[in-house]
């Protein structure tokens, strides 16, 4: 009895190993460093965020200031309000033909860019060929070349085929712009789908283009906000092509338009600012709608697949 209960009672070899070690805190690194962050002061955190907001709204209720102030005055609050610089810039400066011109090209330039984009990123991302390296080096090559570089030959291109003063032309030049680093960015979001999802569609019956259309396409959709977007505000903001080929003023876009309202000796303040609140309202419009599938979209197509 004396042995079994000795035996019993006795450790075993693997016990010690198997104990418990005393109770030691691990350092707290990850807790040390939120608590440094949680320990910054709250105005070293607001005071560069409220500079920021200083140089970034200032211009804007500047420009607003000048829009609804009445001609004459200097007062720093727009009050009493008036709506004559819109008036004027509207119908005696012809913005509203000027606004509309841009809309046209603004959404025809969106629509070509978006679908030839759309199946040239498609080719670029699904398919090997021998010279694609060097095409891709090609589309990434001609992000530095300036659009200047680019009128003549457009110019010469346009009027042997009697596209000068077209709003074609302009659509045109807008969209060959765009196109490389449109099908660049499209390619980077189609590399992000899943080949397999195509691959299953067609064991279920389905060819190329219908497996693209019910499959890829609909997970495009952030993506091809994306580029769209950035295509429509880049052709309604853009000067250079609409003031090269276009010389009838009822073709003329809005930023044209605006460089019209400097004269050689005066500047109309008031209708000049007028003219800039027209021309920026549609695009912050359209952001504030689309800014969740824009940042989506920029979000998938900077990560490689």
């Amino acid at each position: 009895m004396t042995t079994e209960t000795t035996l019993t009672a006795a450790p075993s070899p693997g016990a010690a190993h198997a104990a418990p070690p005393p109770d030691r805190t691990p350092p707290a690194t990850g807790r040390r460093h939120r608590r440094s962050w949680d320990e910054i002061p709250r105005w070293q955190i607001y005071l560069p965020l409220g500079i920021y907001l200083v140089f970034t709204l200032v211009p804007f209720y500047w420009i607003l200031l000048f829009a609804v102030r009445p001609a004459g005055s200097t007062s720093l609050v727009p009050w009493p309000m008036t709506t004559a610089h819109f008036e004027k810039v509207w119908t005696e400066r012809s913005f509203g033909v000027f606004f509309q011109n841009s809309l046209i090209i603004g959404v025809a330039v969106l629509v070509t860019t978006t679908v030839v984009a759309l199946a040239g990123g498609y080719a670029l991302a699904r398919f090997d060929f021998r010279i694609k390296k060097g095409f891709m080096l090609a589309l990434l090559c001609s992000q530095f070349v300036p659009g200047a570089l680019l009128l003549v030959p457009l110019f010469q291109i346009f009027a042997e085929l009697r596209m000068i003063n077209s709003i074609g032309s302009v659509i045109i030049a807008e969209t060959v712009f765009q196109l490389p680093l449109s099908m660049i960015l499209i390619s980077g979001f189609i590399r992000n789908v899943p080949y397999s999802l195509e691959e299953a569609a067609w064991v279920d019956g389905c060819n190329r283009f219908h497996a693209f259309r019910i499959i890829v396409l609909p997970l495009l959709r952030p993506g091809l906000v994306a580029v769209g977007s950035f295509a429509f505000v880049h052709a309604w903001n853009h000067f250079l092509f609409a003031l090269m080929f276009l010389s009838s003023q009822s073709k003329q876009t809005i930023p044209v338009g605006l460089n019209t309202l400097m004269g050689a000796d005066s500047v109309d303040l008031g209708a000049l600012a007028a003219g800039g609140v027209i021309a920026a309202v549609p695009v912050v419009i359209v952001f504030a709608f689309i800014q969740k599938w824009l940042v989506t979209g920029f979000s998938a197509g900077a990560v490689k697949g």
